[in-house]
């Protein structure tokens, strides 16, 4: 694990084994060529994810540190919150990545555009691995992106107006000292009426 790099990708997983073992090698490609490191935090998967992760570890053991979340009486969606706390507290970068494993980078680009601001998305046309940076000054400016209910896990809303818009992007990049905000949104729960109106604020 690197103990002096300025970015830390992080990723939380629960029962991922087929997506860890097929798109986990994407992303520590991507952070040995930036020099950054992949922290991936186990929220108690009963499948192979921790034998995927114990091998994945003993191969890239450079660039990748794995942790877990213990069991616990939280209940969801704070265990999300929770298990990219544990993985942001285990690292010492000042940049923090936010990334699903079920979207991988395609690009050094990819990384790359999510830390040269304060604050940025990543979007990626997985069709011709095509990757647009929304990047800004401030976390604030991206907050009604960032929500989980508009993100949705990243498969974003039906209809293809305004998908952006919506929340098919692949990570947030943002500085350390306003991560756990970040994760704050990343994950919170939003009701009917606060959703609504936080696609007429997206739109408008």
């Amino acid at each position: 694990m690197l103990e002096h790099t300025s970015t830390s990708i992080i990723i939380a997983v629960h029962d991922r084994a087929e997506a860890l073992e097929k798109n986990l090698p994407l992303f520590i490609t991507t952070a040995r060529e930036a020099g950054a490191q992949v922290i991936v935090v186990d929220d108690m998967s009963s499948d192979d994810t921790p034998d995927v992760l114990k091998r994945m570890l003993t191969e890239h053991a450079d660039v990748l540190y794995t942790t877990f979340l213990p069991r616990s009486v939280v209940p969801n969606p704070s265990r999300l919150r929770l298990a990219l706390s544990v993985g942001t507290k285990a690292s010492k970068a000042t940049h923090i990545v936010l990334a699903d494993i079920n979207r991988p980078p395609c690009s050094a680009e990819w990384l790359k555009g999510l830390t040269e601001s304060p604050a940025a998305l990543v979007y990626t046309n997985r069709k011709n691995d095509d990757v647009v940076h929304v990047q800004a000054t401030a976390l604030d400016n991206l907050s009604n992106i960032i929500l989980k209910a508009e993100r949705k896990s990243g498969r974003g809303h039906k209809g293809k107006f305004m998908k952006r818009r919506r929340g098919l992007y692949d990570a947030v990049g943002v500085e350390r000292q306003h991560v756990f905000e970040a994760i704050h949104l990343f994950d919170q729960p939003v009701g009917f009426w606060k959703l609504t109106g936080l696609r007429l604020k997206v739109w408008l």
